[in-house]
């Protein structure tokens, strides 16, 4: 039996992906866009016009960690997510900021941890990617990071002609949150007990 934990009607579901490397620079910026990106149409049909706030829709955060994955052949890895017993106070300052920044009763969430069935009436269909842009690395951080990838590398025999050990290339950090226009009443999220 699925027991309804949150809906929204006309407004933004927000899949948000909280990596290791997240600050609270990434959460100001996203919550600025989140609520101000100009997604909807103005009284006169003008598309890209109006921001969830100018309109006074809802937004639905999701937490999703799998956003974070990174695909290690076929299997996916999910080591650059932050681990739950971060995430969910870093989750739970998104949801307060966007609830001080806007209105508290505009914002809604899911369960935090909890397998879910998310139903998302995609409006257009529109989706739009958030990435928050990276900060200046500290050296010391950039070094350890060196090193890790160093020692993940693993020699690999090669041809006579080919010496040395093969350089794996710097994979593509996925960063945080997607952000879905949803439609009226069309977007919720369940869970089954």
């Amino acid at each position: 039996m699925l027991v309804p934990i949150s809906s929204i009607g006309r407004g933004l579901c927000v899949l948000l992906g909280i990596s290791m490397e997240d600050t609270q620079k990434d959460v100001d910026y996203m919550v600025r866009k989140i609520l101000n990106l100009r997604l909807f149409d103005d009284e006169n049909g003008r598309a890209w016009s109006k921001s969830v706030m100018d309109k006074e829709y809802e937004v639905l955060c999701v937490s999703q960690f799998t956003l974070q994955c990174i695909l290690k052949g076929n299997k996916p890895d999910f080591h650059a997510a932050m681990p739950a017993e971060l995430s969910q106070p870093f989750y739970n300052n998104v949801l307060e900021h966007l609830r001080s920044t806007y209105k508290p009763e505009m914002i809604k969430d899911g369960q935090f941890g909890a397998y879910m069935q998310v139903h998302i009436q995609n409006d257009g269909p529109v989706t739009i990617e958030l990435v928050s842009p990276s900060a200046p690395m500290d050296p010391k951080q950039l070094a350890k990071q060196e090193k890790q990838q160093q020692r993940k590398e693993k020699p690999r025999s090669k041809g006579p002609s080919e010496s040395g050990r093969e350089r794996a290339a710097p994979r593509p950090r996925a960063q945080d949150p997607n952000a879905s226009s949803g439609a009226d009443g069309d977007v919720s999220s369940e869970r089954e007990t």
